[in-house]
């Protein structure tokens, strides 16, 4: 504790924890949704694409990569989650050409037009998120801050109808609710969730960042609400944890975090086997 009080001080540390947590609690409303809906494998094909995305800003010499990052990937999600239904291509084959097509593209890319003299390092990083959330700015965590304030407000004041499409899209469309709007707002969310926990935890990890809280917070409640809010608190915790971990005995950032999702897991799980 004291060894991380120390780190603590220095700002890059505090830009890395902020980052992290407030890109975990986006995760975590967002993968409650997507989880009951049967969607949580998009997280990994979005974090594919971004990756695909962010080489072509390498190459292109973009300094701003969330200009193409962010488009190109709410485009792809748009199109996986509204209109997977209607594709010549369905469901898990479309996704699977698109996430690895995306990967392909965009590491061939990078070694025909390389943009560093380790390009294996730089890879790494992208997909792994070793060293990439430590070398945030004060911009990116204000960025972090303004996307995390917008899910969350989206969360709170649509809660209701993100509910019923979440359970029952039928019913919900039935009942009046425009279930193409929320469908659509759902993709675009995600897009932009998935393109900030990659700094966390790079592109081959975000989908544990959306899969693990929600699927521990449902071990041990069944209500929606409940599970919502312990999966925030889940995610917030372990991102804190895992980063401070990371810090302290210098072990991969991204790896860290996920690693500790998977103890509070085992956790929820024995718990829920204990009161049954």
């Amino acid at each position: 504790m004291n060894e991380l009080v120390q780190y603590l001080s220095y700002p890059f540390v505090r830009y890395a924890l902020a980052a992290g947590v407030l890109t975990a609690l986006c995760s975590s409303l967002l993968g409650v949704t997507l989880v009951l809906k049967r969607y949580s494998f998009i997280g990994d094909g979005l974090s594919h694409v971004a990756f695909g995305a962010m080489a072509i800003a390498a190459v292109l010499s973009i300094s701003e990569e969330m200009i193409v990052v962010l488009p190109l990937t709410m485009i792809c999600a748009v199109l996986m989650l509204k209109k997977g239904r209607n594709a010549g291509v369905k469901g898990d084959a479309a996704l699977a050409m698109l996430s690895v097509g995306a990967m392909a593209i965009g590491y061939l890319l990078l070694n025909i037009f390389p943009t560093s003299a380790n390009i294996s390092g730089d890879v790494c990083s992208t997909l792994f998120g070793s060293t990439s959330i430590l070398t945030l700015s004060s911009a990116d965590v204000v960025t972090c801050v303004i996307m995390s304030v917008l899910v969350t407000g989206i969360f709170i004041i649509m809660y209701n109808r993100i509910f019923a499409v979440t359970f029952d899209e039928d019913f919900a469309k039935a009942s009046g609710v425009n279930t193409e709007f929320y469908n659509l707002l759902i993709a675009v969310i995600t897009a932009v969730v998935i393109v900030l926990a990659m700094n966390l935890v790079g592109a081959l990890l975000t989908s544990a960042l959306i899969v693990f809280p929600a699927l521990s917070s449902m071990r041990l409640f069944d209500s929606f609400r409940k599970v919502i809010i312990s999966s925030a608190v889940i995610a917030m915790t372990a991102a804190f944890v895992g980063i401070s971990m990371s810090i302290v005995i210098s072990t991969p950032v991204g790896a860290t975090v996920v690693v500790v999702n998977i103890f509070i897991f085992a956790a929820c799980s024995a718990i829920r086997s204990v009161k049954k």
